[in-house]
């Protein structure tokens, strides 16, 4: 019996001009360039420039990721924006970018998943396409951090940045079996319990403020490993799969050593695992869909290739998605 697939037609990535060093951290806050990289791998972020808002971003990968899939624009009927750092406090960051693509067809939401929400809104996207009600779906994960960044807070202020990364996914007719290309399978979760692990210290409706960014890393590098292995599995589980059928994973880009500990736990090879955070820090929801393009791109992830797409981040919220490429 044959089903409706998502597959990716289309990838596409932005980053901002300005580069921010270590080294130039350095000389803002207590901090060095060999703490960071020894305790998250990080090297350099980019950092979006004053006239630069979380659309225009998003807009820029999203045009990449258009052609990339050979489409316009008008063929898009569903965008999906994950992000938390929106333009405005309304209407959706999605709107603004359905503006400046020129489309007016079908649907443009948010959605607010933190670090999780690229892993999120393709999962709604997928469920979208798989109800009949999209054919092509324009899902991008886009971030301004720098905006909510306490800068002379050293231990949060030297782990992101800003970013974009977009898909196309698009309706195909599959088997119904795991050789399928597109989406086989995908598992989100969440758990409020764990609100003060990682938050913004501001709100609407709250302090009226936009709030800093504040974490306590051990505890969420704890949770992280744990959580991101058992949803790995889930997925594996639904598409009759093991973790010797991975080839590659394309892991939210928070930290090096997260990076490391799944692979370990999961005993899958680090080579299997997309690794962009020395370049790009954490773009929090942009992360994955950066990755993903730049392992598109340079001819690592090619056609038949099974892929794993994982997050976790505040809420906690964290999930993975299994497709074939």
């Amino acid at each position: 019996m044959g089903v409706i697939r998502s597959v990716v037609s289309g990838t596409g990535s932005y980053l901002p001009e300005r580069i921010l060093t270590n080294k130039e951290l350095e000389k803002k806050v207590d901090t060095s360039d060999e703490w960071i990289v020894e305790r998250t791998g990080i090297k350099q972020r980019h950092i979006a420039s004053e006239t630069e808002v979380t659309s225009d971003l998003a807009v820029k990968a999203a045009i990449k990721a258009l052609e990339s899939a050979n489409l316009a624009a008008t063929d898009i009927d569903l965008i999906v924006v994950a992000t938390s750092t929106a333009d405005q406090t309304f209407p959706s960051t999605a709107t603004t970018v359905q503006f400046k693509l020129g489309n007016t067809n079908g649907a443009a939401f948010d959605v607010q998943a933190v670090c999780s929400g690229f892993v999120y809104a393709l999962t709604v996207a997928d469920n979208f396409i798989k109800a009949g009600q999209s054919k092509h779906a324009l899902v991008i994960g886009a971030e301004t951090f720098s905006r909510i960044l306490d800068w002379e807070d050293r231990t949060t202020c030297v782990l992101f940045g800003d970013g974009a990364g977009a898909v196309v996914l698009s309706a195909h007719n599959g088997a119904g079996n795991n050789n399928d290309r597109g989406i086989l399978a995908s598992r989100i979760h969440s758990d409020g319990t764990y609100n003060d692990l990682l938050y913004v210290d501001g709100g609407v409706s709250s302090t009226g403020t936009i709030g800093f960014l504040r974490m306590k890393g051990k505890e969420v590098f704890r949770h992280a490993v744990v959580k991101l292995a058992g949803v790995i599995g889930e997925v594996l589980e639904d598409s009759n799969m093991t973790s010797e059928n991975i080839d590659w994973i394309v892991p939210h880009q928070a930290n090096k050593r997260i990076l490391d500990g799944t692979a370990r736990k999961l005993q899958i090879d680090p080579e299997k695992v997309i690794v962009t955070v020395d370049k790009h820090a954490n773009t929090s929801a942009a992360s994955i869909p950066l990755a993903l393009d730049e392992a598109v791109r340079d001819g690592r992830i090619t056609k038949g290739q099974v892929v794993i797409l994982e997050a976790m981040g505040g809420g906690f919220t964290w999930g993975a998605c299994l497709l074939r490429w």
